[in-house]
Formats: structure tokens, sequence, C-alpha cells
């Protein structure tokens, strides 16, 4: 008989070092028994999915568009040219002994010198005013040089500074850089993507409430099924924990969707884009979200999720067990 209970008593012991194993099996468990229960009704789940997809789309959506043009401003900033106009007593053997001393400038990629003859056949091409250009009696153009800074000098404040430190020789008459449609075009930036910040929040707090309200109606859907689970005992984070899952799995599913809808409409203007850009002579391929702002996606629909979840759990659960 002691011989029973001891057996008995043996096989009611776990091993501490199980522990963590048994709870990992658990909440596994339970995990995947949260999926087979969403999967059991696709449409009540694909129509909640889809609502927490489009609304966590357009905010990422509005971010990839920003950080393409950002990347844009970059770029024609790092395009920019400094125009030096000589003065006019400035002859080419000069000019051509200043350019030789602005190549040796570490800040400086090239300089090119343009001469007056060149400028004024240039401008004569261009402008369409070639013929009256022809009767001018002497060249009223300077030597220009322009200076193509180094691409790791590509903020408008850089570009100013060295435009300045460039307008102090002597055989320089003034320099001009055209930079202040470009800090427009930053300041557009930066109040577009405080915009985007606060869509982002106002929409997050859409998906909580989308959530809440989601896992409210499970509850009442199952609340025979907790009043019996309450009855034998279960603690309440037992019963939570299937409803915290689900909520889990449609922040996940509904950021999943939200990328996927980011990716495809990247792949659908590219076309436009670059046919835009070929206009230009250039290329412009588009930059999608990236494995920060892909992880980030993923990760705050998942938190948010589970928070609606836990939200709307512990406000409606209580009402659910019995008193």
């Amino acid at each position: 008989m002691r011989t029973g209970r001891r057996s008995a008593h043996r096989r009611a012991r776990v091993s501490p070092l199980r522990l963590p194993v048994i709870w990992l099996a658990h909440h596994l468990q339970v995990a995947l028994g949260s999926l087979g229960h969403l999967l059991r009704n696709p449409l009540a789940t694909g129509m909640t999915v889809a609502v927490i997809a489009v609304a966590l789309a357009l905010p990422a959506g509005l971010y990839a568009l920003i950080r393409n043009l950002d990347l844009l401003s970059e770029s024609w900033n790092q395009t920019a040219t400094i125009s030096l106009f000589l003065t006019m007593d400035t002859d080419l053997e000069q000019a051509r002994a200043l350019a030789a001393e602005l190549e040796a400038h570490r800040q400086l990629d090239q300089v090119t010198l343009i001469s007056p003859d060149q400028a004024l056949s240039e401008l004569g091409s261009y402008s369409g005013f070639g013929e009256a250009i022809t009767q001018l009696e002497e060249n009223p153009l300077p030597v220009v040089l322009t200076l193509q800074p180094t691409p790791d000098l590509w903020t408008p404040a850089a570009l100013e500074r060295l435009a300045e430190e460039a307008e102090t020789r002597p055989q320089v008459d003034f320099a001009r850089l055209d930079t202040q449609w470009v800090r427009r075009f930053q300041a557009i930036l930066n109040l577009a993507q405080r915009g985007v910040m606060l869509l982002g929040g106002a929409l997050a707090l859409a998906v909580l409430l989308v959530v809440g309200n989601t896992i409210r109606l499970e509850i009442e859907n199952r609340r025979n099924e907790i009043e019996i689970m309450e009855l034998v005992g279960a603690t309440p984070a037992f019963i939570r924990r299937p409803f915290l899952y689900t909520g889990g799995w449609y922040g996940l599913f509904g950021g999943l969707g939200a990328w996927v809808l980011v990716a495809l409409a990247l792949v659908l203007i590219q076309g436009p884009v670059s046919r835009l850009a070929a206009l230009y002579h250039t290329q412009f391929p588009l930059t999608g979200l990236g494995p920060t702002a892909s992880l980030t996606i993923l990760g705050g629909s998942l938190c948010l999720g589970l928070l609606g979840s836990w939200l709307s759990v512990g406000r409606h659960l209580g009402a659910a067990q019995p008193h």
C-alpha cells in the first residue's frame, strides 16, 4: 500500500527543469488553438484583418513616400554645383590658375572652366536669342568656374559655407548657389513627417478599438465556456490567455497585410515614376520600407493587438464571470 502511494506521489511531482518546457508547451497549444479558431471563421477574421491592414497601411505608405522624397532631395543636393563668376578683368590664364588651386581643395570633386565665348554660345543656343547675341560688339560675360562638391558634402549649410569660402578669392566677383528651394522642400518633408506621426497615432488608436471590440464579441460568444472554466477553478490568467493570443494574431496578420499593401503600391507606381524620371534623363528606383520599418510595422501591430485584447479582456471579462 505504501509502495503504491509512493509511486503516485512520484508521478505527481514534476521536475523543476521541466516547468519551462511545460509552460512553453501550454502557451504554444493555446496560441495554435486561437489560430485554429480564427481560421475556422475565415470571413469574420478576414474582415477584421483587412480593417487593421488598411488602417496601418496608410501611415506606412505615407512614410515610404516621404522616405523616397527625402532620398530624392539628398540626390538633388549631391548634384548641386557652385558657380563662381570671376571679375571682368580676370583673363583665362588667371582663371586656369584659380581652377588648378581649387581642384586641390579636399571638398571639391571637380572644377570646370567656362570661357566667355563658350558661355555666350550656350546662352544663344538655349535662350533662343542667337541672332540678337551676334549683334553684340563685345562679349559681356565673365569667366565662370563651376565647382562640383564631393558626394559627402550634400547639406545646404555645408554647401553655403563652401561657396562663401570660394567667394573670398580676389578673382571672384560673386558666387551663386541656389539651395533655398531645397531648404523649403526639406521643411515641407519635416512637416509631412510630423503629420504622418500624428496620423499614425490616431490610426493606432483605431486599431486598438477594432481589436478591443472584436475581443469583446468573442467574450460574449464564449460566456458559457468562461463560466464553466471559472467553476472548475481556472485562474483569471488561464481564462484570459486565449483572448490575448487571438488579439495578437489579429495584430500580426494586420501588420502583414499592411506590409503587402505598401509593397504592392510601390510596385504599381514604380512604372510611372520611372517614366517621369526618364523625361529628366535620370533614374529613380523607389525604396521599400526596409528591414527596420518592416519589423516596426509587424512588431507594432502585434503589440497593438495584444494591448487591445488586454484592455478589452480586463474590462469585459469580469462581467462574463459568475458572481
